[in-house]
């Protein structure tokens, strides 16, 4: 049995900043914001909901969905770049909070990627046999690091948490391939001081060169082709990003998610809510093909094929 996803769930906040609302606070238009990244509104959480809050919510209905409680968990993971505070981290928080009191916990930083690299690092404890089931979330807050003065990046992001929980499935299911990477030597194209600061040429061409190959390889890892691709669930950074993905693996724009409409670029939580929308919507079935892709800051990225259920 290898590793997959048993339980899903997200949490996004209330809160709904259309484009048109950050016409009044910038030098921008809601036609400027749709042409050039795909973006129509964006999710901001309030002053008291911070990143566990959100992790917590998306984990809680996760937990549910795959039909588990708490205590059986073995191992938290969360993904994240706007943690509460220093320390403790949102893992040790959010393991208090489940009441999860047999679980490790620990936080990881991959920005944007970060979902992915959780994803693959709770596979190695499964295919190893040393943990049965982990809580991987991606969740930010990026609306508190974010100059909302810089309309370059502010009309970019959003808030949310998306959960799975990890363990063993079928044979023939789940993880099926998997592909993380680092280039160092980019980290001063997208970086954070007091707020994000980000050189979009240069990350607008890392990302659709990495995107497309990362997805590629992750394939010919698994031995299959493009033609054996069900669905493609890419980092929600930009539609023009997202489109060059689809092209490079010569999908129909009906088996690509394209949340990024709703919720912006929501970080390590693009990937996971990208896949319970899907799910929702039903277009993704048992034993579908599915290959999920990020990059992020550092920069990162990763790419993993699934075969999906459990």
């Amino acid at each position: 049995m290898g590793a997959g996803i048993i339980g899903i769930g997200r949490y996004v906040p209330e809160k709904v900043l259309p484009n048109f609302d950050l016409e009044k606070m910038m030098d921008t238009s809601d036609e400027w914001i749709r042409t050039r990244t795909g973006i129509e509104e964006r999710r901001i959480a309030p002053d008291d909901i911070d990143t566990s809050d959100m992790a917590y919510f998306a984990a809680e209905r996760a937990l549910h969905d795959a039909g588990i409680e708490a205590k059986d968990i073995d191992l938290i993971l969360v993904a994240t770049v706007t943690p509460d505070r220093s320390f403790p981290s949102v893992a040790c928080m959010l393991q208090e909070r489940l009441g999860a009191v047999n679980a490790a916990a620990m936080d990881l930083s991959a920005a944007c990627a970060g979902f992915m690299y959780g994803m693959v690092t709770a596979a190695q404890f499964i295919d190893t046999g040393v943990y049965k089931y982990i809580l991987v979330v991606g969740a930010d807050k990026l609306s508190k690091i974010t100059d909302w003065t810089d309309r370059n990046t502010a009309v970019l992001f959003g808030d949310g948490a998306g959960a799975v929980v990890m363990g063993p499935v079928s044979p023939g299911r789940g993880i099926l391939s998997f592909e993380l990477g680092a280039d160092g030597t980019g980290g001063k194209h997208l970086y954070k001081d007091e707020y994000i600061v980000m050189n979009g040429r240069e990350v607008f061409k890392f990302a659709v060169r990495q995107m497309g190959e990362s997805s590629v390889r992750v394939l010919e890892k698994a031995g299959l082709t493009k033609d054996d691709v069900d669905f493609l669930i890419p980092h929600q950074a930009n539609i023009r990003i997202v489109e060059a993905a689809r092209q490079r693996l010569e999908l129909p724009e009906e088996k690509i998610s394209t949340t990024i409409r709703r919720y912006g670029n929501t970080s390590a939580a693009s990937i996971p809510i990208s896949l319970v929308e899907e799910l929702e919507a039903g277009k993704i079935h048992d034993d579908d093909l599915i290959i999920m892709v990020g990059f992020g800051g550092g920069l990162t990225w990763g790419a993993i094929a699934l075969r999906w259920g459990r």
